[in-house]
């Protein structure tokens, strides 16, 4: 599958709207985890394996692939991957999900 992208069509939607091909790339397998272990520096290939619960070495170089060719990460000489300004910025529009998610988790706690 090729790395969705603004403008072309991606899974579930023809439309090229850049909001369908962001869904699509963060949609995928392990790309949310990824960005979100890179959130506070880089990682080599083998700690974000280990990071990610082990995830197959085939899935994570395609994860890694896609959000390097997305402009989200990037590599960096002897320190490994880690997040590009674009995917520094997109961790500051999941904020607020995160905030979310922990007044999910408050509410549930209660039930």
């Amino acid at each position: 599958m090729p790395t969705p992208r603004p403008g072309a069509a991606v899974r579930g939607s023809r439309s090229g709207r850049p909001i369908m091909a962001a869904l699509d790339l963060l949609g995928r397998r392990w790309a949310l985890r990824v960005l979100w272990e890179l959130r506070n520096g880089p990682h080599s290939f083998r700690a974000l394996r280990m990071l990610c619960d082990e995830v197959s070495p085939t899935v994570l170089n395609q994860r890694l692939a896609e959000l390097r060719e997305s402009g989200l990460i990037v590599r960096e000489p002897g320190a490994g991957y880690a997040l590009s300004a674009l995917g520094e910025s997109l961790g500051d529009a999941l904020a607020p999900l995160g905030a979310w998610a922990e007044r999910w988790a408050r509410s549930e706690k209660r039930r």
